[in-house]
């Protein structure tokens, strides 16, 4: 008979012993999941103000731009804004995605690498004309980065095209 001060152990296949180690490892996952929940839920809102400011301030720029006929100098700027937006958006995707499925899925982080690339792309062809301006040197250097960029979008789209031929359903649908 077990006395004060004596501690009953418990046998590891006892039924017992699992059964109470398997609920508290229930409870501690259900709570790191609860707070991954509120992470993703302030991010996903933290995302959402600021995409939306940012296309607040692209329509105005826009607006403004349109308004004082400026806005042939101004394209490199609204356009390298109009694809920042369009990446927060894509971000905000994979947010949801995460939230909505508990997995960190490859495919949407493979399109923000994709988007942010092709912005650069576009920015750099609607510049130039200054570049040239800016002398050999900076004209040489750009031709280098877009020849890198132009390798990586094509490693995206390669890697895109190998992931859905690998699991085909890997990334739920957007709704």
């Amino acid at each position: 008979m077990p006395g004060r001060g004596t501690v009953t152990r418990i046998a590891p296949d006892d039924p017992k012993a699992s059964l109470s180690s398997g609920r508290l490892r229930g409870m501690i996952s259900q709570g790191f999941s609860r707070v991954e929940d509120v992470v993703y839920v302030g991010l996903g809102l933290l995302l959402a103000g600021t995409a939306l400011i940012l296309l607040a301030s692209v329509s105005l720029g826009f607006a403004q731009s349109l308004l004082d006929g400026v806005l042939s100098r101004r394209v490199p700027v609204l356009l390298d804004r109009m694809l920042l937006v369009v990446m927060i958006v894509e971000i905000l995707y994979t947010v949801q995605v995460s939230f909505r499925e508990h997995v960190l899925a490859a495919e949407p982080f493979l399109i923000v690498g994709l988007i942010a690339t092709i912005r650069r792309i576009l920015v750099i062809t609607a510049e130039f004309p200054d570049l040239i301006a800016k002398g050999e040197a900076a004209f040489r250097n750009t031709l280098l980065e877009l020849g890198l960029m132009t390798f990586m979008v094509v490693a995206f789209v390669a890697s895109l095209i190998a992931l859905k031929k690998r699991h085909p359903d890997a990334v739920a649908e957007r709704s």
